[in-house]
């Protein structure tokens, strides 16, 4: 429960005072949103784009099947994909 700004009540006993600073500690998320949803689109385009051509082809530079597809599903934030694009793609 808040009193006023920067005062929080924990019971009717403490009341905990917050500076400014702690208030601005996590940016506000919808500010973040702009940059955050076309990380996101082109993440999952890049997870579709890598699973099809692994799924699609028999040979790879290192590995195999399996492995690529683990690879891509666990390191998921780009790193999957541009190693398996760099390290696992036989040149066509």
């Amino acid at each position: 429960m808040t009193c006023d700004r920067g005062t929080v009540l924990l019971s009717h006993k403490y009341v905990v005072k917050t500076t400014h600073m702690e208030e601005n500690i996590m940016p506000d998320i919808k500010e973040l949103l702009p940059f955050i949803i076309p990380l996101i689109i082109v993440q999952f385009i890049l997870l579709a784009v890598t699973l099809r051509h692994i799924f699609t082809h028999n040979t790879y530079k290192r590995g195999n099947r399996t492995v690529w597809v683990i690879v891509v599903i666990i390191g998921m934030e780009f790193i999957g994909p541009i190693l398996y694009f760099l390290l696992g793609k036989e040149d066509s």
